[in-house]
């Protein structure tokens, strides 16, 4: 049939109306075609220029537009039609981003390639998953070819076919009428004037509102988690304007300010609802009681905590891990952040953030909006981006996890081929890194499909996965790649071999082959059973006879680095900056299995104890205790210069650990002394957790007496000073040679 787009799009367009649903248009073919025919569409439909986005990479329209790196802009914004040019590329990322953008009754509008010829062109977004030794021919499609399928089959997407003019589906739904619901009712001992809870349109967002009136006692965090389209913003502004008219201050921080667009325009709407003589600005609105909602750039939000009486925290997930730990000086705060969103800095919120908020001192009350409110629930617009970009994927329930133990499982190497083939083995797979890894996103889904370096493996128990693994071949890089990436230059996908020859300046680093753990995963249900030793336990049998070296990299914990301990790997790196998701130092290690992999390790080993008490004092001076002990004991035993401090040295130690010496006359040998004793933690000196963590404290980070001997809980600094040379007795026992040892015999009987 000949193709009449335009009309289409009207009757599209009409029907999310009338449903206050979306739909999606997808126009494929020619490039210029597609856009000739976007125009007519825009020129035609009753919309806005200021409610149309473009996300591509040329300003070829009159309405708003940014690049795919930067739809993130509009988290928090609503459009009425949101078009997306995927001739140039596709990113996963950007594309659930935007979907959430488009309000109820808008339309979404891809333009692609001829759908049967996208899945074999490759584009900038799978040029960057041609990672070397691999190049761009070695990616696959898979991604793209799913996602096709997913346009071709879901209800309420139209397919206009501009090579052939035709329309390959029409997209309209035809829905029955939607029977009439009753409005919300407020909780009976709400403390809110009764016009905020009638402004809620969900029963879902009268419970979130009444969850922020808990915000009027001290030390209470409310966290409101919901998928895009649920009212979370506008609950989160409703109660923001309640607390305003009667004079509380609302520091409002997001992202951008553009995040908090829907916010702000709730509070506006209730204060001018309750009080005519409001101040009402753009990221600002001052009330007759003195009360404000205020706008301010997280860094100096974080400035105005002290004169800040609430804090609403907006798209929180989009943030760093450091800094939302940091809001929580706030004594009043709140959390509107998306549950399936992976919004910026993908799961930090939930899988990192959640944890330290659990530790604060605030009472925490959590708050789940489930009914949507941009658009109907049902809407099809929603259900394909679901679907096409596992946004909701899930591990197995916990029923069919919980008798698996190492004895029960088959270990399975998962080909993107039979993921593609088997969508329950996919959603399995994917989910389970997706709820135990804060930086899981759409884009990991393409690169699980399409990326030629990357391999995946799981446990598989009565047919369903309990321990995932993402594995990335590494290193084995042309000698002209190592010397570029010697010299400053980037190369993708090879982190661990990237940061051992950029930043610790060894060309020969990416010469030896090996396979980095990316992730890993198991089942909540099933943990604590030795699944994930396991797991690692065959990725290694496997891969050990083909590579030199296995390794990983992750935020750095006590827990994490026992367990990779445990499991064969050994410490040789840290990061010097924070990791902006995890609000951790990064720890680097690696387990060998060649020569040529015990080499490398082994000289980064020895490197990293030499420079690790320097590090500690500098750029780690803020390394927590605990996690500075597990990083020196993952390290290889035997790592590092043997102790060679003279003996002058050893009267200066064994002076203040036995005599009346000082510390602080010379710490270097004591630095020596304390980091031998981690990466050795010999059987005959027995310490306690308190002495160990004053060593970090005091010896390795050179922090003074006064705040080591608060935090360690000792009563002056002289009991700590006291308390540290009692500490390093034993080490001088252990360690010390004649001279040290003659020093303790003067003084032992004193």
């Amino acid at each position: 049939m000949d193709v009449d787009a335009v009309g289409l799009a009207e009757s599209l367009r009409g029907e999310a109306e009338r449903t206050n649903e979306r739909r999606l248009l997808v126009l494929a073919g020619a490039r210029k075609r597609g856009y000739d025919t976007l125009e007519s569409i825009l020129d035609t439909l009753s919309v806005p220029i200021t409610e149309t986005t473009l996300v591509g990479p040329d300003d070829r329209l009159r309405c708003e537009q940014l690049p795919q790196s930067n739809a993130g802009e509009l988290l928090g914004t609503t459009r009425d039609v949101i078009a997306v040019d995927a001739h140039d590329e596709l990113r996963p990322n950007a594309l659930g981003k935007v979907v959430g953008a488009v309000d109820g009754g808008g339309l979404l509008v891809l333009l692609t390639p001829p759908l049967a010829s996208w899945p074999d062109r490759r584009d900038e977004f799978d040029a960057s998953l041609a990672v070397p030794p691999f190049d761009i021919d070695d990616v696959t499609g898979r991604f793209k070819r799913r996602l096709v399928e997913t346009l071709r089959v879901h209800r309420g997407i139209a397919i206009v076919d501009l090579e052939t003019d035709s329309v390959d589906a029409d997209g309209l739904t035809d829905p029955a009428p939607q029977m009439p619901t009753e409005p919300p009712t407020p909780p009976a001992d709400h403390r809110f004037p009764t016009p905020i809870y009638e402004a809620c349109l969900t029963a879902d967002q009268v419970d979130a509102v009444a969850a922020l009136e808990s915000l009027a006692e001290t030390e209470r965090a409310v966290v409101l988690e919901a998928d895009r389209g649920r009212g979370k913003s506008s609950a989160a502004g409703l109660a923001a304007g309640a607390y305003a008219v009667v004079g509380e201050d609302v520091l409002v921080t997001a992202p951008a300010a553009r995040n908090t667009a829907e916010l702000f325009e709730r509070a506006s709407e209730l204060v001018e609802t309750l009080e005519s003589d409001a101040v009402i600005e753009p990221r600002r609105i001052e009330t007759a009681a003195g009360g404000t909602v205020r706008f301010r750039e997280p860094a100096v939000a974080l400035e105005d905590l002290e004169s800040t009486d609430i804090v609403v925290v907006d798209e929180a997930a989009a943030l760093p891990v450091a800094t939302l730990e940091s809001l929580l000086a706030a004594d009043r705060i709140a959390f509107a952040t998306t549950i399936h969103g992976y919004e910026g800095a993908g799961r930090g919120f939930s899988v990192r953030f959640r944890e330290r908020l659990a530790e604060s001192d605030h009472d925490v009350i959590d708050c789940q909006l489930a009914e949507p409110i941009r658009y109907a629930a049902g809407d099809p617009v929603e259900v394909w981006a679901f679907r096409a970009l596992l946004l909701d994927a899930r591990p197995p329930v916990d029923a069919l996890a919980a008798d698996a133990v190492p004895e029960t499982v088959d270990y399975r190497r998962l080909e993107p081929a039979n993921l593609l083939a088997d969508e329950s083995l996919l959603r399995e797979a994917f989910g389970l890194l997706v709820l135990a890894h804060y930086r899981t996103e759409p884009a990991d889904l393409a690169r699980l499909l399409d990326a030629p370096n990357l391999e995946a493996r799981a446990l598989v128990h009565d047919g369903h996965v309990v321990s995932v693994a993402l594995l990335a071949r590494e290193g084995d890089l042309l000698p002209d790649t190592r010397a570029m990436m010697y010299e400053g230059g980037r190369v993708r996908g090879n982190m661990l071999p990237d940061v051992l020859t950029s930043q610790l300046r060894d060309e020969a680093a990416a010469e030896p082959a090996g396979l980095r753990v990316v992730r890993i995963a198991t089942h909540h249900a099933a943990r604590s059973r030795g699944l994930g030793s396991r797991l690692l336990e065959c990725i290694r049998e496997e891969y050990a006879p083909s590579v030199d070296w296995l390794g990983t990299g992750f935020g750095a914990t006590p827990g994490l680095l026992a367990f990779w301990r445990d499991n064969g790997y050994r410490a040789i790196h840290v990061s010097t900056t924070r990791n902006d998701a995890s609000g951790e130092y990064s720890a680097l290690m690696l387990a060998p299995t060649s020569d040529a992999g015990r080499a490398l390790h082994g000289r980064h080993a020895d490197w990293f104890v030499r420079r690790f008490a320097a590090l500690c004092s500098d750029a780690l001076d803020d390394l927590e205790p605990d996690v500075a002990r597990a990083v020196l004991r993952s390290v290889a035993d035997g790592a590092g210069p043997s102790l060679s401090l003279t003996d002058h040295e050893w009267r200066v130690v064994a002076g203040a650990a036995y005599g009346p010496g000082l510390f602080d006359v010379d710490p270097g040998p004591f630095r020596d002394l304390v980091v031998r004793y981690f990466v050795d933690e010999p059987d005959a000196v027995d310490l306690t957790d308190r002495e160990e963590r004053l060593f970090v404290l005091r010896v390795l980070q050179s922090r003074d007496w006064e705040p080591v001997a608060d935090r360690l809980g000792y009563h002056s600094t002289r009991q700590c000073m006291r308390a540290l040379g009692d500490a390093v007795c034993p080490l001088v026992d252990h360690y010390g040679g004649d001279v040290a040892l003659a020093v303790r015999e003067r003084f032992a009987g004193r």
